[in-house]
């Protein structure tokens, strides 16, 4: 995977809300703003375009995936979920231990995408943010 375009009903409602979670564009046409996520592409379109370019009926509901940022420990999951409420994101279960034995809290931003974030003290974070998993041999 590439790139992930996230759908939104306001560009610059959504736009304001990830400069307000420390992210900056990379590139903004406008109509469209892309963020580089690692080795990932995060980009901000209209729902309704979205809608038409992929040729899919936007019920407008909950689209089943989950979107997820991992962390080097549990008080930085705390320390993100916080900085998305502070933009305008509402944190809908807060950061706890988990059955897994990692750690991890669940935000939505303006639209309603789910973002969880979470520590799972078995993966590598590296320098530049990309998530490892662990091999068990």
């Amino acid at each position: 995977m590439s790139l992930v375009t996230l759908g939104v009903a306001d560009l610059d409602r959504s736009r304001a809300f990830y400069s307000g979670v420390g992210w900056s564009p990379t590139q903004d046409l406008g109509e469209v703003v892309f963020y580089q996520a690692g080795g990932l592409v995060v980009a901000l379109w209209s729902r309704a375009e979205l809608a038409v370019d992929t040729a899919v009926s936007d019920s407008g509901g909950w689209g089943g995936i989950t979107l997820a940022h991992n962390v080097r420990s549990p008080d930085e999951v705390d320390a993100v979920l916080a900085e998305a409420e502070r933009a305008g994101g509402q944190v809908r279960r807060p950061g706890a231990p988990t059955e897994w034995g990692g750690y991890s809290g669940v935000f939505t931003d303006p639209d309603g995408h789910a973002w969880e974030v979470a520590h799972n003290p078995g993966w590598t974070i590296t320098d530049d943010g990309a998530t490892l998993l662990s091999v068990q041999a």
